[in-house]
Parts: structure tokens; C-alpha cells; sequence
């Protein structure tokens, strides 16, 4: 289980948030989230959870691994789980 989550340095509506992913499976991510965290399915960004600062740590006591930014991306990528928006006309 390889759980991955950045520093909440990420603002929207007077929190920072951090962003946890899964470089194994969604279904590991899923499982975490809601198991861990309390954070429902429907919360679910296409390839990430968007966690509030408090949660961070409490996600780090439960087994996800804190990373920077750029390696959380690296790895979500090289395990073949990005998923890009879709693009707007």
C-alpha cells in the first residue's frame, strides 16, 4: 500500500487542503479515505482526494506517505493513474 499525500499548501474557502493519491490502485485510495478519513466517495477528484490541513496528519498516522508536490505528481504518473481534466472550449 503506497499512499501519498502533499503539504496542505493549497487555498479554497479559508482552508488549505492537501491532495492524497494511491500509486497502486483507486480502489486502495478509496478504501483509505473513507476507512481513515471519513471522506466520502462523491469527494473524489478523478485521481485524488482533496484533504483539509487538519486531516493531514491524522492521513500520515494512518499510513500515507507525506511528499512534496512534484513527486506526488511524479508518482501518480508514473503509475499510470493521472487522469487529466478535460479540456474546455
Amino acid at each position: 500500500m503506497t499512499l501519498l499525500i502533499d503539504d496542505p499548501v493549497w487555498p479554497w474557502r479559508g482552508r488549505r487542503w492537501s491532495h492524497l493519491v494511491s500509486d497502486v490502485s483507486y480502489d486502495e485510495l478509496h478504501a483509505f479515505v473513507q476507512g481513515e478519513l471519513g471522506i466520502p466517495r462523491r469527494a473524489f477528484q478523478g485521481d485524488h482526494y482533496d484533504v483539509p490541513e487538519e486531516l493531514h496528519d491524522i492521513a500520515v498516522a494512518a499510513g500515507a506517505q507525506a511528499v512534496g508536490g512534484r513527486e506526488l505528481l511524479s508518482r501518480l504518473m508514473a503509475a499510470g493513474l493521472r487522469r487529466k481534466k478535460p479540456r474546455v472550449l
